[in-house]
């Protein structure tokens, strides 16, 4: 017999950004069984950005939510080497990445935008295109009896409203949704250094899926490649060409991101060439270069405001030093999804969530300000001005091995722990029909 009196349907949970940080959160939800709508600013979504790595934390999450190696590998390919190398061209320090190191998850090497597409169609088929509203900016909110209530401004500026139980601000450096919680915020923080970045076709070096440092802290390239080899072998390099400069008058330029021609930086790379690299004609065969400066926010102390709580980029946007700006933020959605299947649909759930992540994550972006896993370029400078024959004279293995250790306990993704750890969402586990009190868990 039907239920006389059937439980209101709950109000859908409001994301802000259709990011991978939001989509990846939209995914959570719906694999869990608690509604939401996704509001992203732009009215297309294109697969815009570069290359990015997901660390094996992330890809762990991604499998867990039925994105496999079939879907990743064809957006990326998986990592199996860490290099940093000196300005002589000689290796500093190597490691193994992803399944090749141990992990139970590979590590991919993937285009920004085309991991964002991959989520975004996958949004669109389980939750159905209705629940993708493109073309809205969050531009604040309030709270109500129920949840919360956001404001969507349009292109044109018109203006409306959207009540929801729970806002999750995945707005971006940018953000609206972090702005209004921390008003008085630090502006974004520039530290001096400025990144080319551009894709080139080539062959890939030493594994063939390397990411490689070479050079200083200040004065670098990193590459690696972003696609599965062609049949001639070669494949899409991204690089990043980075030169840190004196920041006391702050960042001068009247875009955060432009489009430059070689010609604008390249004599910062004259005589980088090795018997395994030429890194000017690298950089000269680009297709287009854009130019970033490199940035962060300073950490706050807490990322939720009652029913309203930052993910991703809004609440800890952080240098690309250690390549898990994008890792963190899928980490962030299944840890969301974590706590609103003990606590239910409700402020505990986002309380219990700012407490696991937030003072730890903070941690993570003022390593990766200080230079993160490229530290160890640092030492090198500190102890022999760059120039060394024997590595190990100037900074043992064993030091070497500590430093990338505890780098990586930091940013979640040790091996030992990673692999012993649970699933952070039980297969199967659903929230019940009272979402809105308490953990109604259900399994099946």
């Amino acid at each position: 017999m039907a239920d006389a009196h059937p439980a209101p349907e709950m109000p859908p949970v409001l994301i802000a950004g259709g990011g991978i940080g939001g989509l990846a959160t939209a995914l959570t939800l719906h694999q869990i069984g608690v509604p939401c709508r996704v509001f992203e600013a732009v009215t297309e979504l294109k697969p815009l950005g570069v290359g990015i790595n997901i660390q094996p934390n992330a890809v762990r999450e991604l499998f867990d939510l039925g994105i496999g190696a079939e879907a990743l590998d064809a957006v990326g390919i998986a990592t199996r080497e860490w290099v940093l190398v000196g300005l002589n061209g000689a290796e500093i320090y190597a490691e193994a990445r992803g399944r090749e190191a141990g992990y139970d998850w590979p590590q991919y090497s993937v285009h920004r935008g085309q991991l964002q597409m991959l989520l975004y169609r996958e949004a669109l088929e389980r939750l159905g295109p209705e629940a993708i509203c493109t073309g809205q900016r969050v531009t604040g909110y309030e709270r109500t009896e129920t949840g919360v209530r956001v404001t969507l401004t349009r292109p044109d500026g018109t203006v409306s409203q959207q009540d929801g139980a729970l806002l999750i601000g995945a707005d971006g450096i940018h953000s609206a949704v972090r702005a209004q919680m921390h008003p008085d915020q630090p502006p974004i923080h520039w530290g001096g250094a400025i990144m080319w970045r551009g894709t080139t076709r080539a062959r890939p070096t030493r594994t063939g899926a390397s990411f490689v440092g070479l050079g200083t802290h200040h004065h670098r390239l990193v590459f690696y490649p972003i696609s599965q080899p062609d049949a001639d072998g070669m494949a899409e390099i991204n690089w990043i060409a980075e030169v840190t400069v004196d920041n006391s008058d702050g960042w001068q330029g009247n875009d955060w991101n432009k489009k430059v021609s070689v010609d604008a930086f390249i004599h910062h790379f004259d005589g980088w060439n090795y018997d395994w690299l030429d890194v000017p004609q690298l950089i000269r065969r680009a297709g287009d270069v854009w130019e970033y400066p490199m940035i962060d926010r300073d950490p706050v102390p807490f990322w939720t405001d009652g029913p309203v709580a930052l993910l991703g980029d809004a609440a800890h946007a952080m240098y690309p030093t250690g390549s898990n700006g994008a890792s963190q933020a899928i980490v962030d959605a299944r840890v969301l999804g974590a706590a609103l299947l003990e606590h239910g649909v409700g402020e505990a759930a986002l309380a219990a969530y700012d407490a696991r992540l937030c003072a730890p994550v903070s941690d993570v972006v003022l390593r990766n300000r200080g230079a993160g896993p490229f530290g160890l370029l640092n030492l090198v400078d500190d102890r022999c001005g760059g120039q060394f024959e024997d590595i190990d004279a100037v900074i043992p293995a064993e030091e070497r091995a500590a430093f990338m250790a505890a780098y990586k306990s930091a940013a979640g993704f040790a091996i030992e722990k990673l692999n012993a750890a649970p699933c952070t969402i039980p297969e199967g586990a659903r929230l019940g029909r009272d979402t809105q009190r308490g953990a109604a868990l259900s399994h099946g």
